[in-house]
């Protein structure tokens, strides 16, 4: 078996494998290799760069013993699948649940996870959006602390675990997303520096130094990355990424290394023959993200919404501290829903400055919109969820809005479990210094911090969904809710319909009422705690579905109680009414 590694300014390097060490040659392009006989799947092996070492793989494929232990030989071959009638899942008209493999049941592994997918198909979701599976410090993290980006998490369940969870999805006939982390590399078991300059060295965000994407040897880093991202399709049959943090890529090539990956990502989509997804988590309100290559973007196929979540967020919490402030009025929902942004050119008062650009002919499909996910839960001191009231008007907005709905694991049924932050950092400066990082990141949200040591296995426990609450009546309540909101949606295509120029809103700021209009189809709300007739004329039988009974329809109005909901149809034409945002 040959052994290859990249380390361009090394003058001599040895792989060890099974404790024998075997010296390298230098080929073309700084690329070293030896041809070991012997080795084969489950080979442990190690290099040493100038004498310094071991070290893991760069492209380990597999770490058994964890971030510091050597790396394995893995032969993807070697796995069988079952999904070969599988023909991919499109974006289009779809629902995103996001999980924590570690938390999202009590084992926190890969196999415990697909026991639970029948919960999910009964949902009615899509696709899984699963968070980074890389490697980390210890035994729990969110995964955003990852390193040795080939490999996975040998606590889920390694790389056959993974690929089982996969397979399994998509017998299921539910796509895989899989959030992935190419912006920072973690502080700890990070020992890519001895063989390349992977780092910029310029303190690229808040989480650590910035990849080297346009220094020298950079071409090198760059298919390190884009290779990562078509192992995750290609060999593990991911449908899509997630792609964190694209804000803190920092790169000024000509052609952005997004717009590198989405072109290799569309050759390999017609390589495989199914539809291939590239999400980007990006803070930018940049149409250009969205856009096509051909038209001059980057070419993802969507983009997470901050925006819709945050206008949710204060509508149904009333919280308005922080970023939340400009998002506090009904209007700023009104705006969101039919313009897929609100800072498009605006101010925004958290930044102090303007922020964004118009999303104005981008289909709301390519924004990806949630009431909570795992920041905006998790960076909470608290990691404290929405009480079932508020999930139950969030959701209805945003499962009959013209946006990717996602959902974030245990929201259907409310889960009471928080989603604490937690990390395992192995040395005592980085575990004892964790909470102090933690609460100077979020210094300026409005937050009292008040939360527990990252590094305390409590705050994972703690984390954990409890899935016996699935069958208290409150919880159980909600998630038929969810379901019958998911089921309406994939019903009546004005509710997944994307172009937000056919979206209408109505709003009475005073009263608390707010009606999307979706074709002829009304989505009424009552965030008030008092009952209230909201202009929708509706005659009898026209209710779809409604949270609380009883709805008064008629044609004068509907009546609405306290904090209720109600979906009906009207004889309204399209794109008659006009928002008004009193």
């Amino acid at each position: 078996m040959i052994f290859e590694v990249w380390a361009p300014k090394a003058t001599t390097v040895d792989v060890s494998v099974e404790d024998v060490r075997h010296a390298m040659s230098r080929g073309q392009g700084g690329w070293w290799s030896v041809d070991v006989a012997g080795a084969s799947h489950g080979t442990l092996y190690a290099y040493a760069v100038d004498g310094e070492g071991p070290y893991p793989d760069p492209r380990s494929r597999r770490q058994p013993e964890g971030i510091f232990g050597p790396s394995a030989v893995y032969d993807h071959g070697r796995f069988t699948w079952s999904d070969h009638d599988w023909k991919g899942r499109d974006l289009r008209g779809a629902v995103v649940y996001e999980l924590h493999v570690g938390t999202f049941t009590q084992e926190g592994t890969f196999a415990a996870a697909v026991e639970k997918l029948p919960h999910l198909v009964e949902l009615c979701v899509d696709f899984v959006e699963v968070m980074p599976v890389a490697p980390v410090p210890g035994g729990r993290n969110w995964g955003y602390d990852g390193v040795d980006l080939y490999a996975v998490n040998e606590t889920y369940g390694g790389p056959d675990g993974l690929k089982t969870f996969v397979d399994a999805c998509h017998r299921a006939g539910i796509g895989v997303i899989l959030d992935v982390v190419y912006n920072h590399l973690g502080p700890s078991g990070n020992f890519l520096d001895p063989f390349a300059p992977y780092v910029s060295g310029l303190k690229g965000s808040y989480w650590g130094d910035a990849v080297n994407l346009d220094g020298p040897d950079s071409d090198e880093v760059r298919r390190y990355f884009v290779g990562n991202a078509v192992q995750w399709l290609r060999d593990y049959h991911i449908d899509g990424l997630r792609l964190d943090a694209v804000h803190a890529l920092h790169d000024r090539r000509a052609t952005h290394l997004l717009a590198e990956l989405s072109a290799e990502v569309d050759a390999l989509a017609c390589s495989v023959g199914r539809p291939l997804t590239l999400i980007a988590e990006s803070d930018l309100n940049d149409p250009r993200m969205v856009r096509s290559l051909d038209a001059g973007g980057l070419g993802m196929t969507a983009q997470w919404n901050d925006d819709v979540h945050h206008a949710l967020h204060c509508a149904v919490s009333g919280e308005s501290h922080g970023y939340y402030a400009d998002f506090a009025s009904l209007g700023a929902l009104a705006r969101v829903l039919t313009s897929g942004v609100l800072h498009d050119g605006s101010y925004s008062a958290f930044r102090g400055r303007s922020h964004g650009g118009s999303f104005a002919g981008v289909p709301g499909h390519r924004l990806v919109a949630c009431l909570q996910n795992h920041d905006q839960i998790g960076n909470r001191p608290a990691g404290d969820r929405l009480p079932l009231t508020a999930l139950k008007l969030g959701a209805g907005l945003l499962l009959t809005s013209p946006f990717t709905p996602m959902l974030f694991m245990g929201e259907e049924w409310g889960a009471r479990t928080p989603f604490l932050f937690f990390s395992d950092h192995v040395e005592p400066a980085l575990r004892e210094s964790e909470g102090e990082r933690r609460e100077r990141e979020f210094d300026g949200f409005g937050y009292e911090w008040d939360a527990p040591d990252p590094s305390d296995e409590e705050a994972f426990l703690r984390s954990k969904l409890d899935w016996t609450e699935v069958k208290e009546e409150a919880h159980w309540s909600l998630l038929c809710w969810y379901r019958d909101l998911i089921a309406l949606r994939k019903a009546l295509p004005e509710l997944s319909d994307p172009r937000l120029d056919r979206v209408r809103v109505e709003v009475d700021p005073l009263e608390r009422w707010l009606v999307m209009w979706r074709g002829a189809l009304a989505v009424a709300v009552n965030l008030a705690q008092e009952s209230v007739t909201v202009p929708v004329a509706a005659g009898p039988g026209a209710v779809l579905l409604a949270s609380d009974e009883p709805v008064v329809a008629g044609e004068e109005g509907m009546r609405l109680p306290g904090q209720s909901m109600a979906i009906c149809r009207t004889d309204r034409p399209a794109g008659e009414s006009q928002p008004k945002w009193r």
